[in-house]
């Protein structure tokens, strides 16, 4: 597919719109439209100009060489999307990506470190709590110590992770990580409040560090173990809430998510985690906050957005 014709795929994905849509917005047949794509039709300029048009793009986006390719992709919350989601999202990514790319490139210093694992990470992982060790060398490494991390987007790109936001309100996207030219990038939804995209942002992360090293774990439970935990180390846990509890008040749980920018779920997933709370107090803490509709709106001033 010549650069024309990827670029229409592109931005008609982007849009969400089928072939026969796209046909329909400019006056042409859908096989003209495929033929454009595949490369083997060219459109005429007024053509052109009515394509950009439909498609709310500059006409010059369709000849803009392509510099933006993605390796794997890993969405969270992927059950929620379809494959006209992704497609989308995709197409919204690559276009920011070589946006910023082109912006990047009128620096005459690079913005940023290249990323790069700390040496001592190289082990493989057999089991959950073996995360916690993983996340006290990580925090180490980027010298953070156990406070909590004021503005985690700007600390990940300053270790050479490229942080984008799109919205997709209606496709239950929360975020998904990926290589572009090798570059690693993690792409996070404008919708939700900013303790879900720290979330987020911690688990992406988790899928670069562990990408290759688990033996016999699920990944996603092990990027969501290490979320928790470099967001709120375990030692700084202890410090706050002590080793052993029979019970704990949610209003402690607002005051622990207010100073680290986690939500009262996650927090309490951290307590168990760490054998602070018996599960069967795990799941009474966590059945009284659905009862109370926290799962969905947490008390108090919410978490401004990364």
């Amino acid at each position: 597919m010549k650069t024309l014709g990827r670029r229409l795929y592109q931005a008609r994905s982007a849009a969400g719109l089928s072939l026969r849509a796209l046909a329909q917005c400019v006056g042409l047949s859908h096989m003209a439209i495929k033929k454009y794509e595949d490369g083997s039709l060219y459109p005429s300029s007024d053509i052109l100009l009515k394509l950009s048009q439909a498609l709310g793009v500059r006409a010059e986006y369709f000849l803009r060489p392509i510099t933006a390719e993605l390796s794997e992709i890993k969405f969270r919350k992927r059950e929620g999307l379809s494959k006209k989601a992704e497609k989308a999202i995709q197409s919204e990514i690559r276009d920011q990506i070589e946006r910023r790319m082109e912006l990047e490139n009128l620096y005459p210093l690079p913005t940023s470190s290249p990323f790069i694992l700390p040496e001592n990470l190289s082990q493989k992982i057999r089991d959950l709590n073996e995360v916690e060790n993983v996340v006290n060398k990580m925090r180490d490494a980027w010298q953070l110590g156990l406070a909590p991390i004021s503005d985690l987007i700007d600390l990940l790109e300053k270790h050479g992770i490229r942080i984008f936001i799109i919205q997709y309100d209606e496709y239950n996207f929360d975020g998904l990580s990926t290589f572009i030219n090798d570059e690693p990038v993690i792409v996070i939804s404008s919708h939700w409040p900013g303790d879900r995209q720290r979330f987020t942002l911690a688990h992406e992360l988790g899928h670069f560090i562990f990408q290759g090293r688990l033996l016999g774990l699920d990944e996603e439970k092990v990027c969501n173990r290490f979320a928790g935990a470099f967001l709120f180390p375990q030692q700084a846990v202890f410090d706050e809430v002590g080793k052993h509890r029979h019970s704990i008040e949610w209003q402690e749980l607002v005051l622990l998510k207010s100073e680290y920018k986690l939500s009262l779920g996650a927090i309490c997933y951290r307590l168990r985690d760490l054998g602070i709370i018996k599960e069967s107090y795990f799941k009474q803490l966590y059945t009284f906050l659905k009862s109370k509709g926290w799962d969905k709106e947490e008390p108090g001033p919410q978490i401004p957005s990364e």
